[in-house]
């Protein structure tokens, strides 16, 4: 049977929210039950029309639909694991909207990876080399022979799928080369205009030597190469993507153990899925570590609060305060994507949090549904302390408190209880300081 700490750990990690229904639904199995669950997340997802074409000079006005509908999506999917995966890949193999600038490329790629998100790792990568957001975001458009453009063959090595130090600058030199010619369509009459296009007066056809075999490279062979013939490379690859995988759904520093364990079948596969079923069975999963260990992201929380507090993106507009948290969609900081942890928590990002935190708390007032915490009798104030406290842990799923949490909250109760108190912002400040609860910020 899957023991309820374990259960709502998991379903943190993958849901966004330990959901009680999703609980009382999983509970009576296994873990391995509840594991495959999770990841039964076969059924396709349509962009809404107004995202996926271009419509001329309302580029931000669609950057904003999308990202609240990416954002409800996350809060109301039966399955959330999809849009979970689905942004570690836009996190993994990164283009931003504000260098791409078109709707319909960024909107296509968000499809890709949700399509693909479980899928091959191999598959993924080449679909990826050829999507038009990826092509304009690290400019393999204008990549041609006698002027090749590094930056897509460099962050394919470094950051797609080896990592720092397993390739020379010589080896990024002939991918790039391996790669001209693979561009898009950029005649604005063509039906294919804007869609991905190989243009063979465009590549290189000279020999060229990766990873020391030397022949005509061609940009897919790189890939295979990578992924597919160099045994070598292989194993780097399966460790490099595993790390970024449990870092991402775990915490930083992948323990030993799950790598051995799991980069062979992984390599030898590259099924997703079935990294993904091993690794969230494997018992570093749940130790003290990984339970303990992972802040929620800006994305992640403001998805919690959402689904929590009842409220979606067109009242709430997540948009206007992901991006000085630290994580809007659609932009990552650079190609490297998002960090982890202790990257969100500091003085700037967390006085966001907080401002979201007080215009959250002030919807909830209206209608006033918590006013009767602050409700009296006469003299006899109508709920304890105690009782307040527990409306605001059961509102935002927080409990248990710790108790530094807890005497806080009762401290500052006692105090707006107390002669001069303001029963008003009595209850405005509770509710934000449970939505400000260290509590609050873990997964």
């Amino acid at each position: 049977m899957a023991d309820l700490a374990q259960l709502q750990h998991l379903l943190r990690r993958t849901e966004f929210v330990a959901k009680q229904p999703r609980i009382d639904a999983l509970i009576g199995g296994t873990l391995d039950a509840a594991v495959d669950d999770i990841l039964n997340v076969t059924t396709p997802v349509a962009l809404p029309a107004y995202i996926d074409h271009n419509i001329d000079n309302m580029g931000y006005e669609q950057f904003v639909y999308a990202v609240q509908w990416w954002m409800d999506l996350m809060v109301d999917s039966a399955k959330p694991m999809q849009e979970r995966m689905t942004f570690f890949w836009h996190g993994h193999f990164t283009s931003a909207w504000n260098k791409v600038g078109d709707t319909r490329s960024m909107m296509t790629q968000n499809k890709l990876l949700r399509d693909n998100a479980f899928g091959n790792f191999l598959d993924l990568t080449q679909k990826v080399a050829k999507d038009p957001a990826m092509l304009i975001y690290l400019d393999n458009k204008d990549n041609v022979k006698g002027s090749p453009n590094e930056n897509f063959g460099r962050e394919l090595l470094e950051l797609f799928a080896l990592g720092v130090g397993n390739y020379t600058e010589a080896d990024i030199a002939a991918a790039a080369k391996a790669w001209t010619g693979h561009g898009i369509d950029t005649s604005s009459s063509s039906p294919t205009y804007g869609l991905y296009k190989y243009t063979d007066s465009r590549h290189d056809k000279t020999n060229k030597t990766f990873f020391g075999t030397t022949k005509n490279w061609d940009g897919p062979d790189i890939i295979n190469e990578i992924l597919r013939d160099n045994g070598e490379k292989k194993y780097i690859a399966a460790r490099y993507v595993i790390n970024r995988i449990w870092e991402h759904f775990a915490f930083p520093g992948t323990p030993a153990t799950v790598l051995d364990a799991l980069w062979e079948n992984f390599a030898s596969t590259w099924d997703i899925k079935a990294l993904m079923r091993a690794l969230l069975l494997r018992p570093e999963f749940y130790s003290p570590a990984a339970m303990q260990r992972q802040v929620r992201s800006p994305v992640e929380w403001i998805a919690t609060v959402m689904y929590q507090t009842g409220r979606r993106s067109a009242e709430v507009h997540p948009e206007y305060y992901l991006d000085a948290m630290g994580q809007e969609p659609y932009n990552p900081p650079n190609v490297a994507g998002w960090k982890h942890n202790a990257y969100w928590i500091n003085t700037s990002t967390m006085g966001e949090r907080g401002d979201f935190a007080k215009d959250i708390a002030n919807r909830l007032r209206t209608p006033d549904t918590y006013a009767f915490i602050s409700a009296k009798t006469g003299a006899n104030w109508n709920t304890s302390v105690d009782q307040a406290i527990d409306t605001i842990v059961n509102l935002f799923g927080i409990g248990p408190l710790s108790a530094q949490t807890h005497a806080a909250m009762v401290g500052y109760l006692n105090a707006e209880r107390g002669p001069g108190g303001d029963r008003w912002w009595q209850i405005t400040n509770l509710l934000t300081m449970g939505l400000l609860a260290p509590e609050m910020h873990v997964a």
